[in-house]
């Protein structure tokens, strides 16, 4: 049995693969970047070892320094974990060079099913249907347009390195073809250190479809049924589920049967996923193939009860497939939602931040690194945690999620969880009818949190009120009434019929609001919002684990109060509302275009003298893998650019001044 494994990732995917290990009986060895000192996923190795500086490039993705880690602590295994090098040929090539075991297919079969290209062309050659595409792949912007011209539109430009999404474009029209082609390589570059892409025709209202397989050294290949991930958003999958719904028996045997024959022709070893798109009629088509552990493994695992890990671990060292076929069954459904610090109010932009609080709900498996008083850094990927449920149908399992979801509190920092709850309510979600472009199709449904700021501050207000107001004799005061006042006298000339406890104001987004305490009591409070009809909120009030919350309108709500201000999550959806305000927007602040957050400047489009117009593209920032367009808030001519093109800026920063008016 394998004796030391070095898991060569971070966050929650690290913490994943520690935990077959320990209870495998495997020792196993952690590495972190310095922006990682100290986080928690490094808890519980033999050892942790600093591989470089915070980039990516510099750390995670530098083969001789996770290989010297491996060197020095005795490793005999690497786990490469998802992301970073794990489908990375020249990666698995070097560990088995340098005398150890690769945990994942070889370095052969990473770099035929890494080059997409090639990919095809092989599943082509066994029978597999591929979507019709380019037959190479490119890093020069005009030979990409060349061969988008070739293959005709709509068309998707894919990095041929990596997955999960990243760096795809959507081109519809000639005219946005060049900045598209240019966003795409650059992306690609920097997050695999591979420009090359590709160019397929665009499948319309397609369902993202795929089959996990496992292979062993003895020739024997499975499969472990199919997921379903057509909730995505630009490329990037959201929520995953297992088995797919509303699918023909008649088609899902078709796809377990052609990623199992795929598998074969190339001999494969260790765990993969063949990805297929599958059109209206019914007709399937070969994606690629992921030579690793996939982030939505949880799944299938909930629904075969095998730890994917644990498979993997004991293939790599040569073992046989601890299952035959006709064994694995699949029992209930499971679902997945991937948690991001984002923000989907404003266009999804990143959100790294410290998180105060964390609360995870009940009876929900939870997959995260994120522990409160963590930071989430700029510079790695926005997905913080996994939320898994399973049920005995997909009916219950929605209800399981939806309710997981709603209790989950992030205190402090901002997340897509709100926008996961509402978009687990949407009908078409609920039956199953939804394609791979369902949400960008309907996204203003989805980020629309108008209707949380009142009942945040109708907690607030009550959080405000609650174990404030109390009579003579200690108890609590129910009646506009009843003494407030040590005295035991109450002066009735001042009380306000309309607000018998008193009105409070708080900001949000810039936005002053008012609410009127109409009744307290110990555990609850009635709260008016707005005007004088304004809306009437029902809020009870706990105290768990240092933390405030309870219900409004029978949503589940959380909080923290800190300094003039209060963070809140009501049912996922974050809300922080400040009770003072801090300073009123400086004039002539439109002359500033800043950064919407830390990261890295990639592109800026002007120079001083340039006349611009309102919403025109200044610079770009990239941070957590995304490219953040920076626009000119007004029309005006260019006076300044502050930054130069590589330079890491924090949020907030000014990158470039137009001249005032």
């Amino acid at each position: 049995m394998l004796a030391r494994v070095l898991i060569a990732n971070r966050g929650e995917i690290a913490r994943r693969i520690a935990r077959t290990c320990n209870r495998m009986g495997i020792e196993y060895v952690t590495v972190h970047s310095e922006a990682d000192t100290g986080a928690s996923y490094l808890d519980g190795a033999v050892t942790s070892v600093c591989i470089g500086p915070t980039p990516a490039s510099e750390s995670y993705l530098s083969i001789d320094r996770l290989l010297d880690a491996a060197r020095e602590t005795g490793c005999d295994t690497v786990h490469p974990g998802y992301g970073f090098l794990s489908e990375n040929p020249a990666f698995a090539a070097a560990v088995v060079d340098a005398g150890m075991v690769f945990v994942g297919p070889d370095a052969q079969t990473i770099a035929a099913m890494g080059d997409k290209g090639r990919a095809k062309a092989i599943m082509a050659g066994v029978g597999v249907p591929v979507i019709p595409g380019s037959g190479e792949a490119s890093d020069d912007p005009i030979r990409v347009a060349e061969m988008a011209k070739t293959v005709g539109l709509p068309a998707l430009l894919k990095p041929v390195a990596g997955g999960g999404g990243k760096g795809m474009e959507v081109v519809t029209a000639w005219e946005g073809l060049s900045a598209a082609a240019e966003s795409a390589i650059r992306l690609a570059r920097s997050t695999f250190a591979d420009g090359r892409v590709l160019v397929e025709r665009l499948v319309q209202k397609p369902r993202h479809i795929e089959v996990q397989v496992f292979g062993d050294s003895h020739g024997n290949v499975v499969h472990l049924f199919e997921r379903e991930c057509s909730l995505q958003r630009r490329h990037q999958k959201i929520v995953e589920e297992a088995p797919s719904a509303n699918l023909d028996e008649r088609i899902r045997e078709q796809l377990l049967s052609a990623a199992v024959r795929g598998a074969r022709a190339i001999g494969y070893r260790n765990a993969g996923t063949f990805e297929f798109m599958v059109g209206t009629d019914g007709s399937f088509y070969f994606l690629e193939v992921n030579t690793r552990l996939q982030v939505e493994h949880p799944v299938t695992e909930e629904i075969t009860g095998i730890d994917l890990v644990e498979w993997q671990l004991r293939v790599a060292d040569g073992e046989p497939l601890p299952l035959r076929q006709h064994e694995i069954v699949a029992s209930g459904h499971a679902i997945e939602c991937r948690v991001y610090a984002e923000d989907p109010s404003k266009d999804f932009r990143p959100t790294p931040g410290r998180v105060r609080r964390v609360i995870w709900p009940p009876r929900v498996r939870i997959e995260s690194a994120l522990c409160g008083g963590d930071d989430v850094s700029p510079h790695y990927d926005p997905m913080i945690a996994k939320l898994i449920v399973h049920a005995a149908d997909r009916e219950q399992a929605l209800q399981a999620m939806r309710e997981g979801l709603q209790r989950t509190g992030l205190l402090g920092l901002t997340t897509n969880v709100g926008f996961l709850v509402k978009l687990l309510a949407d009908r078409s979600v609920a039956d199953g009818q939804v394609d791979t472009r369902y949400i960008d199709s309907n996204l203003s449904r989805f980020v629309d949190d108008s209707a949380y700021i009142a009942k945040a501050i109708a907690c607030a207000a009550a959080l405000s009120s609650v174990g404030r107001v109390r009579t003579a004799t200690g108890t609590m005061a129910c009646s506009p009434w009843e003494s407030t006042a040590s005295t035991g006298i109450v002066d009735r000339a001042q009380l306000d019929p309309s607000a018998p406890f008193g009105r409070v104001a708080f900001r949000a987004d810039e936005r002053w609001m008012r609410a009127r305490v109409l009744a307290v009591g110990q555990t609850w409070a009635r709260i008016a919002v707005g005007e004088e009809d304004g809306s009437t909120c029902e809020v009870t009030i706990e105290a768990r684990d240092g933390v405030r919350g309870g219900t409004v309108d029978a949503l589940p709500w959380s909080a923290l109060e800190v300094p003039d201000a209060f963070e809140l999550v009501i049912a996922g959806q974050r809300v922080r509302l400040e009770a003072t305000l801090d300073g009123s927007v400086p004039s002539g602040g439109e002359r500033v275009a800043a950064a919407p957050m830390a990261g890295s400047v990639v592109l800026i489009n002007v120079r001083p003298g340039d006349r611009v117009e309102r919403g025109a593209v200044l610079a770009v920032v990239e941070a957590m893998k995304m490219e953040n367009p920076v626009v000119a808030q007004r029309d005006g001519v260019v006076e300044q650019v502050m930054v130069d093109i590589g330079d890491s800026v924090s949020g907030g920063q000014a990158l470039v001044l137009l001249e005032a008016q």
